[in-house]
């Protein structure tokens, strides 16, 4: 329950972040500088002040490279994937994260996934379906399908991170974050500039990128310690349906019947999952 109550804290703190990044008005390449930029060097800092840097060589291992190379991949595809498609088929596309964490988890280290948390993943797959396609119809373009490919591995790669955390609880967690975020921002200002970086409203990307994204990591990452990496990627989609509420609530732009409905499946379906765990513990 450690581990759900972290988890659903990240979340909740996560829930402005689609907020914050339209706001922004930044393209891309501006917006993965930003953010790699922002989470390398805060998880870095705090793991030389905390003492995890002197764990850097446990990032030789096969898990340790494979956290590494998740954490780049997380970094460097999100906003790619918003650029290229339509925000509905990305959220679609990140919302397989749960599927992903019970199949790692299975075929990396033999966890089994129970029947409930199988039931749980079917019902808000279907309440995000719902949630993401109920405002408009969805074009499917090239483009379209490449940034669905990058929601993809967004998926992947969360789900990764959350399975080797779960598995490998000697990771330097803060290390092997800002490791591979790190490179990622540096990478991405090589294809922007200065001046597009500043080019938008500084603070909502600033605030995201040192404060919503890195605190909100840090806990869910947190939680994958606690508990099964496939409940902190069930919580996860909390943000998916919370995330549009202060879009609603800032902008203006008002959810569809369809949109409340799907979200309502996914809050409740977790919410029985989540007393059911509790009673289980």
């Amino acid at each position: 329950m450690k581990g759900i109550l972290l988890a659903c804290l990240g979340v909740l703190i996560l829930t402005p972040d689609a907020l914050l990044i339209r706001l922004s008005g930044l393209e891309a390449a501006p917006l993965v500088a930003w953010r790699g930029l922002a989470m390398g060097s805060l998880f870095l800092i705090a793991a030389v002040l905390t003492g995890q840097m002197r764990l850097f060589p446990r990032l030789a291992s096969s898990a340790g490279i494979g956290l590494v190379l998740a954490q780049w991949a997380n970094a460097s595809l999100f906003a790619p994937a918003i650029a290229l498609a339509p925000v509905a088929l990305v959220l679609i596309a990140v919302a397989t994260v749960p599927i992903w964490a019970a199949v790692l988890s299975r075929v990396l280290y033999g966890q089994p996934t129970r029947p409930a948390t199988w039931f749980t993943i079917g019902a808000v797959s279907v309440g995000i379906i719902l949630a993401t396609t109920g405002k408009s119809d969805v074009a499917v373009t090239t483009t379209s399908v490449i940034g669905v490919l990058c929601g993809l591995g967004v998926a992947l790669s969360l789900a990764l991170s959350f399975t080797l955390l779960r598995h490998n609880p000697e990771m330097p967690l803060l290390t092997a974050v800002g490791t591979g975020s790190l490179p990622a921002g540096i990478t991405a200002v090589g294809l922007t500039s200065p001046t597009a970086m500043t080019s938008g409203t500084t603070w909502a990307i600033a605030t995201a990128s040192f404060i919503v994204l890195p605190l909100s990591f840090y806990l869910m990452s947190e939680a994958s310690r606690h508990t099964a990496s496939v409940n902190v990627s069930l919580v996860l989609l909390l943000e998916t349906v919370l995330g549009p509420v202060w879009v609603w609530a800032v902008i203006g732009e008002t959810p569809s019947a369809t949109m409340l409905i799907g979200g309502a499946i996914v809050i409740l379906s977790l919410a029985i999952y989540l007393v059911h765990l509790r009673r289980r513990t």
